[in-house]
């Protein structure tokens, strides 16, 4: 079953876009856009001082034990995450069934104010990802089952 939406320029600009935009609002750093396996699906904002691909990784891992706990603790659902640092923190927050949005930012930045634009955000994002679902409800990908050794059955051309 495919969990990731086949994703065409016009996803990815309004993807950008959003995050852009969301930079701008919070003042964060760097936003990313997370399958829930832990794959980088799209980032915007800095990402030279950072190791986005295991961030994602690990975001995403951090998201799933929370709601682990939530289950423990009798809740249905925690929505968020958010780890605080010293020098920079994190936000990441629920999308849809299969991705999250994680921001980074500046630990002078408030978290309110990055909540605030984030559930917004989310569910644009979510909504822009309904929308490629729904332009080939058949076609997908499953990024758990994606062979990194060779991904020539992703990437061809079409006929």
């Amino acid at each position: 079953m495919a969990t990731l939406p086949q994703l065409i320029e016009e996803d990815i600009a309004r993807l950008d876009e959003e995050l852009r935009e969301l930079l701008t609002q919070t003042d964060a750093t760097t936003a990313l856009v997370i399958d829930k396996g832990g794959f980088l699906i799209n980032s915007q904002g800095d990402a030279r001082q950072f190791d986005l691909t295991t961030i994602a990784a690990l975001a995403s891992g951090a998201y799933m034990a929370n709601q682990t706990i939530a289950n423990l603790v009798h809740e249905t659902n925690f929505n968020s995450v958010y780890q605080q640092g010293e020098k920079f923190s994190m936000f990441v927050v629920c999308v849809d069934e299969h991705c999250l949005l994680a921001l980074i930012f500046k630990a002078s930045v408030s978290v309110g104010v990055v909540k605030y634009f984030a559930l917004p955000a989310a569910s644009h994002i979510a909504a822009q990802l309904q929308i490629a679902q729904d332009r080939d409800p058949g076609a997908g990908l499953d990024l758990s089952e994606l062979n990194l050794a060779d991904a020539s059955e992703v990437f061809k051309k079409k006929p």
